[in-house]
């Protein structure tokens, strides 16, 4: 494919990325001389409406957002030959995915303090009624910035299958649901429509996890599994995998990642509070603890973890965490009586076809 001379005011110097929709090029304004990362559409992706209305759409959503640690957006449109391209901010760096494959893992500081950034850039788009519906690692950008905290900036990319709840638009067809199976949250598994900001605390759950584990909560070799997994199977605690981790941080990530919405953080912000204070009790003497062997109940009955099932599942007392956090994480230590059941489970929660995004 022949690389354009120009698009928009932008003089094309090379190709510097492709994927299944798109090319991504390396330009410079004519007359401003700054450098940017302008995303193409390949023709044949471009015939499709839906799409370029998804693309564009990301363009949008982007640009209301206007937080340091979400990408920027620049321009957008139609090139004369009909081309549909974004320019965006040129970034360099180190996306997060890849971070995690080259370590395994991230020291549990730098999870909690890429976790905070992300957080309160979620909180950010919430705030605008944006919720981005795909969050992954794959989609966090680590950029060097010196005014952030540890000199590195993380940069949430790719609002395209965002959702704006002031909009009547829609870009995906009924009963099905778009995302990426690994990190998808119960509600979007049914492709019931039904998705709200806590979709996003839930795949926010599935992130940390997984910077602080090397892997996601759930992993299977199929979508369907994922599926299944999400509807119907607990996490396991992070500490299982990670020596030594707080407990707090067990208590907060099983909160976002609780099957019913209702069970999670009520909003990213309220998310972010408890991840400061928690990030303040690091340095703190640690507590000796006596953990005993996690048992995960079955089906949906979260509500009931914390009622007490939580503190058993973790071996862990309310004494364990302060008590202002204790508040912020809902930890009420006192046993529950009335186990989960998969007799909770509703009949809605079935398999549903799914949209999964191509790779960029």
């Amino acid at each position: 494919m022949t690389i354009p001379s120009h698009i928009g005011q932008y003089r094309i110097l090379r190709k510097i990325g492709a994927g299944g929709m798109g090319l991504v090029y390396l330009g410079e304004h004519t007359l401003l001389g700054r450098r940017a990362a302008i995303k193409t559409l390949l023709p044949r992706v471009a015939a499709v409406p839906e799409i370029v209305e998804r693309f564009f759409n990301e363009a949008r959503a982007t640009s209301a957002i206007s937080d340091p640690g979400v990408i920027q957006i620049f321009d957008f449109g139609y090139h004369v030959d009909g081309t549909a391209y974004i320019v965006m901010e040129l970034l360099e760096g180190e996306a997060l995915s890849a971070r995690i494959e080259r370590l395994g893992k991230l020291a549990v500081g730098d999870a909690l303090r890429i976790a905070r950034q992300i957080a309160g850039s979620l909180a950010t788009a919430h705030a605008r009624d944006i919720i981005h519906r795909d969050l992954k690692p794959d989609n966090i950008f680590l950029v060097h910035d010196g005014e952030a905290q540890g000199g590195e900036r993380s940069k949430i990319l790719d609002f395209g299958i965002c959702k704006v709840r002031t909009s009547s638009a829609t870009v995906t067809q009924s009963g099905a649901m778009v995302g990426t199976p690994v990190y998808m949250a119960p509600e979007q598994c049914r492709g019931t429509g039904t998705v709200d900001h806590r979709a996003d605390i839930y795949a926010f759950g599935c992130l940390v996890f997984h910077m602080l584990t090397g892997r996601p909560p759930f992993v299977g070799e199929a979508s369907g599994e994922l599926i299944v997994a999400h509807l119907r199977e607990e996490p396991p605690p992070p500490s299982r995998f990670v020596e030594d981790l707080p407990l707090a941080v067990d208590v907060l990530l099983l909160r976002c990642l609780a099957k019913d919405p209702d069970d999670r953080f009520a909003s990213m912000t309220d998310l972010l509070a408890a991840l400061v204070e928690i990030s303040g009790h690091l340095d703190a003497p640690a507590v000796p603890v006596e953990r005993v062997a996690p048992q995960m109940p079955l089906g949906r009955g979260f509500r009931s973890m914390y009622d007490g099932n939580l503190a058993q599942m973790l071996g862990i007392s309310g004494r364990d965490i302060p008590d202002s956090l204790r508040k912020r994480l809902h930890f009420a230590p006192t046993p529950s009586t009335t186990p989960a059941s998969n007799d909770d489970f509703e009949a809605d929660e079935r398999p549903v076809p799914v949209i999964l995004m191509p790779p960029r």
